[in-house]
């Protein structure tokens, strides 16, 4: 069953459905005791937040910045500020001081919610370069708050303050007058290339995306779901309030470094993620396989052969195997791949919608073979998150994003570009006339920018249009398309393409340091600190005859012939990492202009 009311009365609805049933799963900040709220304590503290709100004179469709993490007071106050028709604009965590300057000031936001000491930091810090910035609220309890600073206050304070009836009519009024109409959201692209700018989300699309992607994603309220990605992201943003509307249970996860101990912790059915986390497990499991005996090597390769003929070359294809298969496969999910769920906290997986990136066709078919579902997508902050998924029950090719949800209509333009029209795609850029006019064809086809054509009723990528390199040879090269096959290596962490204008494909590459240590001492390699063992040659020998081999399927002109082991990692501090740690191309060959130029002489 789907609650898919307005979401200005969304917690309230659902709860008088669920009242005392557990709906979040929580740790305090720095915490490790698992807590949790039922439906009824969420919905009377949502209301809390939204008295408290209009005890400051929230206003209509006014802009509410949140600086956080995942908590549950950021829930609170999302669905706190949509009670009172206003709207949210959350910041990535790890914002810097210039990024939360600029989206403050361009959305003129008045409230700021923040949530550790780091956040509250810089908030106060740019505090007098906000003219119309005039309280700050405090997730985190500990905290320390200056003595100078009487525009900040404890969520815990804040929350008092709500406990009034004095505005219950003028809120009761407020939502009477919600309008699907009305912005719920305003999320500002991380970018890579440029100013970050304000994707417009309305209340209407937010409903027409749960109604779409409730008839293809099989959440229901027996589900337990783990926030794993930012709320800032618009996929968890979407997906967390999808589940919602479904009365399922949310686990919160505040520190992303944490996830897998939560899991293991709180045993989730269901988690949104990027590829990357995939590729960590995929690259976990198979290093302990390497180090297992040859007979358990034996087993688990079987294993896994029998894994992907029973799941991707019959499941996935809409056939049924053979019961000979089956039965084999039965056997080994309970014996072998059991083992591997339980040791993630998967015991009870149901399914684990993956996007943002490409996923590299080992991941996947890994994924799908030792018995996870995972639901490959597509999707944009300006089309809501999901354009397309992989539909339980229909068939899937690995490689694909799926088949489009309803209401959205794909075109592919004579470049092949993906165009997409439907209630869930965004209405514009806030503030950005200038921009808007070219985000749309003239019937109305919102431009993605990314490449992609149809096949078989399935959506395929190909790259986004501004990240195709062209060789000095005339050659077109995708670089995503040939990190992601490289990032399923152990020994790689981060991985940039070099090509554009250039004369052959080469590559910076970030190695994961404590398997590149632990390599040399195994070899007896001498090196003098982390400097010296990326230019060691036995070391770049050992990396790129691990490339050679993963990159063996693609063109010769699209292999990697030279490639630079940095001794640091790509940072958001050095402006070479968004907040979704996408890395800005542009960036990266200003700051290795030296390391790419020395890569190409002769």
């Amino acid at each position: 069953m789907q609650i898919n009311s307005h979401m200005s009365v969304l917690i309230r609805d659902v709860a008088a459905h669920y009242g005392e049933r557990e709906a979040l799963i929580y740790q305090d900040f720095g915490g490790s005791e698992w807590k949790s709220y039922s439906w009824r304590q969420f919905a009377d503290t949502v209301r809390k937040v939204s008295l408290a709100l209009l005890g400051m004179d929230v206003g209509p469709q006014e802009n509410i910045g949140i600086f956080s993490q995942n908590s549950v007071q950021y829930l609170f106050t999302d669905f706190g500020a949509w009670g009172v028709r206003a709207t949210t604009i959350p910041f990535y965590a790890t914002s810097s001081e210039q990024q939360i300057q600029f989206m403050v000031n361009d959305a003129k936001v008045r409230i700021l919610f923040v949530g550790e000491q780091d956040q509250y930091d810089k908030a106060h810090r740019v505090f007098s370069f906000c003219p119309t910035l005039e309280h700050i609220v405090v997730f985190d309890p500990k905290v320390r708050i200056s003595p100078h600073d009487p525009g900040t206050m404890y969520f815990d304070d804040f929350l008092k303050t709500g406990q009034s009836h004095e505005h219950a009519d003028l809120l009761e009024q407020r939502y009477g007058e919600a309008s699907m109409d009305e912005v719920a959201n305003i999320l500002y692209t991380s970018g890579t290339t440029g100013d970050s700018k304000g994707v417009i989300l309305t209340f209407g699309q937010f409903h027409a995306a749960f109604e779409a992607n409730g008839k293809c994603v099989p959440v229901t309220e027996k589900d337990r779901v783990m926030n794993f990605l930012p709320y800032t992201h618009i996929f968890e943003r979407g997906w967390a309030i999808l589940a919602i509307t479904k009365g399922a249970t949310m686990i919160v996860n505040t520190y992303p470094q944490q996830v897998q101990q939560s899991m293991r912790e709180t045993h989730p059915t269901c988690m949104s993620s990027v590829p990357r986390f995939w590729e960590k497990v995929y690259m976990g499991v198979m290093e302990k396989i390497e180090t297992s005996s040859a007979v358990q090597r034996k087993v688990f390769q079987h294993a896994l052969a029998v894994g992907r003929k029973h799941n991707i070359d019959y499941l996935s294809q809409g056939k049924k195997p053979p019961l000979s298969l089956h039965l084999e496969y039965e056997m080994l999910n309970r014996t072998v791949f059991s083992l591997v769920r339980k040791e993630l906290g998967l015991e009870n997986a149901n399914f684990f919608p993956t996007a943002g990136a490409a996923v590299s066709a080992h991941v996947e078919e890994f994924v799908h073979s030792i018995g996870i579902d995972m639901i490959v997508g597509y999707g944009l902050t300006e089309s809501l998150a999901t354009v397309s998924c992989d539909h339980r029950g229909e068939p899937y090719t690995v490689g694909s994003v799926g088949r489009p949800i309803d209401s959205i209509e794909i075109k592919i333009s004579p470049e092949g570009e993906i165009l997409l029209k439907g209630p869930t795609i965004t209405r514009g850029y806030y503030n950005r006339d200038d921009i808007n006019r070219e985000a749309f064809t003239e019937d109305g086809f919102f431009r993605t920018g990314d490449a992609g054509y149809m096949k078989d009723g399935e959506l395929f990528l190909k790259e986004r249009i501004k990240d195709l390199f062209k060789t000095s040879n005339g050659k077109y090269i995708a670089p995503q398309m040939i990190e992601s096959k490289l990032l399923v290596d152990k020994y790689i962490d981060q991985i940039a393409v070099i090509a554009d204008q250039r004369k052959f494909v080469s590559a910076l590459i970030i190695p994961e340091y404590k398997l590149l240590e632990d390599y040399a001492a195994k070899h007896n390699i001498y090196y003098k600190d982390r400097e010296d063992l990326c230019r060691n040659r036995q070391i770049y020998d050992m990396m790129m005859e691990r490339i050679e081999t993963l990159q063996q399927q693609l063109a010769h002109y699209e292999q990697i012939k030279r490639f630079t082991l940095l001794p640091h990692h790509f940072s958001m501090d050095r402006g070479e990492l968004t907040n979704t740690l996408k890395i800005k191309r542009r960036v990266l060959n200003e700051n290795y202009k030296k390391e790419i130029e020395e890569m190409y002489l002769d």
